[in-house]
C-alpha cells in the first residue's frame, strides 16, 4: 500500500510540474509583447528545456541506475528524494524574485459559460458588420473585436440590452448569458489549437516503439570494440544525445550564423518547425523499416528462421539512423510544440496549453497498443505468421515500420490541413527564414 501511495504522489507531483514548469520559466523571460526578440528568447528557451530534461533523464538511466545496483536500493532511490529536496528549497528561496501571474480561477468555468452563453443566444444573428459597442469587453478602454472563424461563439458575447444584460459596473448580469470576448476568444484558440496539437500523438507512437529496437539490438552484432558491447536497452541514448546535440548547434551555430548572413534575427517558425520534425518521424520509421528488412533477410539467409535469439552478421549501427531521426524529430516537433502552445494560448491558461502535450502523449500510448493489437489480429488471419510474431525472424517487423511511416505521412498531410484552416500565428516569427 505504501509503495501504491508513492507511484500516486509521484504521479500528482509530475503532473503539476510538467505542466506548470515550461510556462512558469517562460514567464520569467517575456517583459512585454512589445519585445521583438521574443520569438527568439522564447525558441531558445524552450530548446534549451528540453535539454534539461533529456541530460535529466540520461543520468537517471546512467548513473541513478549504477548507484541502484552497485549500493542498493535505499541508496538509489535515497539519492533522487535529496535532489528533489534540494531542488524544492531552491525554488522556495528564490520565489520572491520570480515574475508571478495572477491565477484565473474561473478559468474552466469562463470557457463553460461561453458554450452555455452561445446556446442560449442560439436565436441571435450575428451580423459581420457589427461595431465593438456591442460586444462585451473584459477591458474597455481598450476594446477588442471577435475573430470571424468559428463565428456562432460570438453571440455569446453580443450584448442585446445593455440595461438588463449589464450592471451599473459594467459587469454581466448573467455570466452565463453573456461573455466576454476575451472569454470567446480564449474558447476559439482552444478549439482551432487541438486538431495541430493531435498531430503530435503519432510522433509520439513512433518513439514508444523504442522496446521494439531493444528486441532487434539483441539479435545484432553490438560490440564497438573487441571487449565492449552496447547494451540492447541503451539504443535509446542516441536519440537523447542527437536532441541534444542538436539544440545546442541549431541555438548557438545555425541561428546566429544565418542572422548574421541575413543582416537581421532570423528563426524558423513553430509551424515550421513543426512540419520538419513530422517528416524526420516519418523518415525515422521508413529507415527502421529498412533495417529490419536487412536483418530479417540475413538473418533467415544465416539459418536462425526459428532461432529468434541468434545473433546475426550485422552491425547493430545499421539502427543508429532510425534513432538519430527520432531524435531530431522530438528536437524539431516537441520544442516546437510546446512553444506554439504557449505562444497561442492567454499566458493565464499557459499551463493547460503545455499540459496538451502530456494529454497527447497518454493518448499515444492507448494508440500504439490499439495499433499493435491491431495489427497482430489482422495479420494472423488465415493462419498467417503475425507481422510481430514473437519470433521476430518469422515476423515481418519491417512490414509493421512501414504501416506506422505511411501513418506518419497521412499524419503530416492532416497537420498541413490543420495549419491552413488555423491561418497566422498570434505572434509570428521575425525574420523567419521562409514562410509557411
Amino acid at each position: 500500500m505504501l509503495l501504491y501511495a508513492s507511484f500516486g504522489l509521484m504521479s500528482i507531483g509530475a503532473g503539476g510540474i510538467r505542466a506548470s514548469s515550461a510556462p512558469f520559466g517562460a514567464d520569467q523571460l517575456i517583459k512585454g509583447d512589445n519585445n521583438l526578440n521574443i520569438a527568439g528568447v522564447l525558441q531558445s528557451y524552450f530548446g534549451w528545456y528540453s535539454v534539461s530534461i533529456t541530460v535529466s533523464y540520461i543520468v537517471a538511466v546512467t548513473c541513478i541506475v549504477y548507484i541502484q545496483d552497485h549500493f542498493g536500493w535505499t541508496v538509489g532511490f535515497g539519492i533522487p528524494v535529496l535532489l528533489m529536496l534540494l531542488s524544492a528549497i531552491s525554488f522556495f528561496l528564490a520565489s520572491p524574485f520570480y515574475v508571478k501571474l495572477d491565477p484565473d480561477a474561473n478559468l474552466l468555468t469562463g470557457l463553460a459559460q461561453v458554450v452555455v452563453a452561445a446556446y442560449k443566444n442560439r436565436q441571435m444573428n450575428v451580423s459581420s458588420q457589427a461595431t465593438d459597442e456591442i460586444y462585451h469587453q473584459k477591458d474597455a478602454s481598450n476594446p477588442i473585436m471577435p475573430s470571424e472563424n468559428l463565428r456562432f461563439l460570438n453571440k455569446a458575447c453580443i450584448i442585446r440590452n445593455p440595461e438588463q444584460d449589464l450592471t451599473p459596473d459594467g459587469k454581466a448580469s448573467d455570466p452565463w448569458r453573456l461573455c466576454t470576448v476575451d472569454q470567446v476568444e480564449e474558447l476559439k484558440t482552444m478549439i482551432r489549437v487541438i486538431p495541430i496539437c493531435s498531430t503530435g500523438i503519432m510522433v509520439f507512437v513512433n518513439v514508444s516503439q523504442g522496446s521494439l529496437g531493444a528486441l532487434q539490438a539483441k539479435t545484432m552484432d553490438r560490440h564497438i570494440t573487441r571487449n565492449f558491447e552496447i547494451p540492447a536497452g541503451s539504443l535509446g541514448l542516441f536519440m537523447m544525445l542527437t536532441l541534444t546535440l542538436w539544440i545546442a548547434l541549431y541555438d548557438r551555430v545555425i541561428i546566429p550564423l544565418a542572422s548574421k548572413i541575413r543582416g537581421k534575427p532570423s528563426h524558423l517558425s513553430t509551424k515550421q518547425r513543426m512540419s520538419i520534425g513530422l517528416i524526420f518521424s516519418a523518415l525515422s520509421m521508413a529507415l527502421w523499416a529498412i533495417a529490419e528488412t536487412m536483418r530479417r533477410d540475413l538473418a533467415i539467409k544465416q539459418g536462425f528462421s526459428d532461432n529468434p535469439t541468434g545473433v546475426v552478421n550485422m552491425s547493430v549501427m545499421w539502427l543508429l539512423p532510425h534513432f538519430i531521426m527520432d531524435g531530431l524529430a522530438e528536437a524539431f516537433y516537441m520544442v516546437a510544440a510546446n512553444e506554439f502552445l504557449y505562444c497561442e494560448f492567454p499566458r493565464t491558461m499557459s499551463s493547460m496549453a503545455v499540459g496538451l502535450s502530456g494529454i497527447a502523449m497518454s493518448v499515444a500510448s492507448l494508440v500504439a497498443s490499439s495499433i499493435l493489437n491491431a495489427v497482430d489480429y489482422v495479420s494472423k488471419i488465415g493462419d498467417q505468421e503475425s507481422w510481430v510474431s514473437n519470433n521476430i525472424n518469422k515476423g515481418h517487423y519491417d512490414y509493421y515500420f512501414w504501416l506506422l511511416a505511411s501513418f506518419s505521412m497521412a499524419n503530416f498531410v492532416y497537420y498541413l490541413s490543420c495549419i491552413k484552416a488555423y491561418g497566422p500565428c498570434k505572434k509570428m516569427v521575425k525574420g523567419g527564414l521562409w514562410s509557411l
